[in-house]
C-alpha cells in the first residue's frame, strides 16, 4: 500500500508500490458509516459513496497545482487520476463515469473495471497518453518525474494534489480537484458530508484515561521488511482522532518509519497496534505477528491487542476516512481488542 501514502517515503514507497501489485484491498466489512444527518449506515464494502446530484462541470478553469504551476482545464471528459485517493474523490463528487484508467491502488468496486496505468509505484506515459486524457490527477509523489513531464509536453493538463498528511487534509484535497474538474459547490457538499461524518465518529470516541497508545506498524512478511511509523508516518492524525496517542511518535521516533527493534517497541509500549490487513496477513495473522521480536513484550502483545485496516484506504484521508475511523475507534475499543 503505497499507501499510498503520499505520506511514506523514499524506499517504503517501492515497497508499498509493489505490494498494490498483487494485493486488492476491500473496504471494512460491516463499518457503520455516520449519514449527514447523524445516522449510522451500513454501505457496502469497498464502494465509494458518490453525491446524490451529478455535478456538470463549468469550464474552462485556471486553478494552481500543488507544484506551483498554473494548470488550465478546458474538458473534463476523460479523466486519469493517479492515486486511490484521488480516485475516490473524483468518482464521490459524481464523476466517475468520466474516468478512464486507475492506479494500482484504486481498488474500490466502481473502479475495478477501468485500466491500469501504473507499473507498481511508477506511471506508465505511454499508457496514459493512449487514452487520451483530458486531465491528469496526479499526487506529489506520482512519477516518475520523466513521465510526468512526457505527459504536460503532449499537451495533457497535469494537476498534482497537496499531499494527504491528516484529517486537516481531508476538506483542501476534495476542494482541489473539485475546483480543476469545474464542480467547487459539489466540492463544498462533499466536505461538509465528509467533515460531519467524521465529526459523527469522534463524538463516540470513549473518553478513556490515560488515553491508549497505538503503534502504526508496516509489514510485508514475504520482503521481511518489518517497520514502526513515527512521526510524519500519516497514521498519526488517525490514531489521535480515534482519542488514542501515536506511541511511536511519542517515544521519539522522528523518522516516518524505522526497523522495527525489540527496543523501540518496548519504548514506544503500545496497547494496541495497527496495522494494514494485508500486512497482517502476510505475517501470518496475530499469531505470528506476536513472533516479531518485540511485539510479545508489549502490552498489546500481551492482549494480543491489534486494529487491522484495509490496506487501499487507510491512510487515504479522503471521502471514507469516517469509515476508517469507524473501524479503528470498533476494534480498539472492543473488549480484548481484535484478536
Amino acid at each position: 500500500m503505497r499507501r499510498l501514502r503520499t505520506r511514506l517515503a523514499g524506499a517504503l514507497l517501492s515497497v508499498l508500490a509493489l505490494t498494490l501489485t498483487t494485493a486488492a484491498c476491500g473496504g471494512p466489512s460491516g463499518a457503520a458509516t455516520p449519514s449527514s444527518d447523524g445516522s449510522s449506515a451500513s454501505p457496502a464494502a469497498d464502494r465509494v459513496e458518490p453525491l446524490a446530484d451529478t455535478p456538470a462541470p463549468d469550464l474552462p478553469v485556471t486553478v494552481r497545482s500543488a507544484d506551483g504551476r498554473k494548470v488550465t482545464v478546458d474538458k473534463a471528459e476523460r479523466l486519469v487520476p493517479l492515486s486511490g485517493s484521488l480516485s475516490e474523490i473524483v468518482f464521490t463528487l459524481g464523476l466517475g463515469e468520466r474516468v478512464v484508467a486507475r492506479d494500482v491502488t484504486a481498488t474500490f468496486a466502481q473502479a475495478g473495471k477501468l485500466p491500469v496505468v501504473t507499473r507498481g509505484h511508477d506511471v506508465s506515459a505511454e499508457s496514459v497518453l493512449s487514452l487520451r486524457p483530458d486531465l491528469v490527477l496526479a499526487e506529489a509523489t506520482s512519477g516518475p518525474a520523466e513521465a510526468m513531464d512526457q505527459i504536460r509536453a503532449a499537451g495533457v493538463p497535469v494537476l498534482v494534489v497537496g499531499p494527504a498528511a491528516g484529517l486537516d487534509d481531508v476538506g483542501p484535497r476534495i476542494e482541489a480537484v473539485a475546483k480543476a474538474l469545474g464542480v467547487p459547490a459539489a466540492g463544498q457538499e462533499l466536505t461538509r458530508r465528509t467533515e460531519q461524518r467524521i465529526a459523527a465518529v469522534t463524538g463516540t470516541v470513549p473518553d478513556e484515561r490515560p488515553r491508549p497508545r497505538v503503534a502504526f506498524l508496516y509489514l510485508r512478511g514475504s520482503a521481511s521488511v518489518y517497520l514502526i511509523g513515527g512521526r510524519g508516518s500519516g497514521a498519526g492524525s488517525l490514531i489521535e482522532a480515534a482519542g488514542a496517542v501515536d506511541a511511536g511518535a511519542a517515544s521519539g521516533l522522528e523518522k516516518d518509519f524505522t526497523a522495527i527493534t525489540s527496543e523501540a517497541l518496548v519504548k514506544a509500549a503500545p496497547d494496541a497496534i495497527l496495522v494494514m490487513e494485508k500486512g497482517l496477513e502476510s505475517v501470518g495473522g496475530v499469531d505470528g505477528l506476536v513472533e516479531i521480536p518485540g511485539v510479545a513484550q508489549t502490552p498489546a502483545g500481551m492482549d494480543r491487542r491489534v486494529v487491522s485496516v484495509p490496506d487501499g484506504i487507510l491512510l487515504n484521508y479522503g471521502p471514507r476516512t469516517d469509515q476508517v475511523l469507524t473501524t479503528v475507534v470498533e476494534q480498539l475499543y472492543a473488549d480484548g481488542g481484535a484478536a
